[in-house]
């Protein structure tokens, strides 16, 4: 039996949403690493996969007087990454904050950041501060 296929159709039909699951798994568990790692850093977690019309953000994240809307990502090396995290996708992860922030007013009185977090295999997830700027 090869690799992978425990689905036992052997058609190959629903290969696209085996895919999907097991994407949808890592992301899964990659935000609980990075969840973890910051709550043991001294974050509170406020929301997790905050989702508008415009996009997600898959963590917001307090601590002290600073909120952190991080996107986290699941890949094996550092530069994969970061490549991920394209124009477009800042573009909808900025929109997502402007409207978390405009339900929640008190948020303005806070630094606002944008992080990236990247779990990797075998390592503690690394968190990268500022990782971009909200542009208008």
């Amino acid at each position: 039996m090869a690799a992978g296929s425990g689905s036992g159709s052997g058609s190959g039909s629903g290969s696209g949403s085996d895919h999907r699951r097991k994407a949808y798994k890592l992301g899964l568990s990659a935000e609980n690493r990075a969840a973890l790692a910051l709550r043991l850093t001294g974050w509170r977690i406020l929301k997790r996969r905050f989702k508008t019309g415009s996009g997600e953000i898959d963590l917001i994240a307090k601590r002290g007087k600073t909120v952190a809307f991080i996107e986290v990502k699941a890949r094996r090396t550092r530069e994969s990454a970061l490549e991920a995290v394209t124009p477009a996708a800042q573009r909808r992860i900025v929109k997502a904050a402007r409207i978390f922030i405009a339900g929640h007013p008190k948020a303005v009185f806070y630094t606002l950041r944008f992080d990236v977090m990247i779990v990797r295999p075998w390592r503690w997830p690394e968190h990268i501060v500022n990782a971009f700027q909200a542009r208008d």
